[in-house]
């Protein structure tokens, strides 16, 4: 009985991780220094969003991840 629960669990997990998307990157500039760098969230404090969202790490092509 427990198994078969903890297979429908974890079939239920899959299912679930299955349909998910990436999350958005974005350009981040430092306040300090105008470095810009890519990334999913704000890397600290002294960095405001410049730009995006972008699908992919290298933040070449726009749009939200599907």
């Amino acid at each position: 009985m427990k198994s078969r629960l903890a297979a429908l669990v974890l079939l239920a997990l899959i299912c679930v991780a299955a349909f998910a998307s990436g999350a958005p990157w974005y350009k981040w500039q430092n306040r300090i220094d105008r470095t810009i760098l890519c990334a999913q969230t704000s890397p600290g404090d002294i960095w405001d969003k410049y730009d995006g969202p972008y699908m992919e790490s290298r933040c070449k092509k726009q749009g939200n991840p599907q």
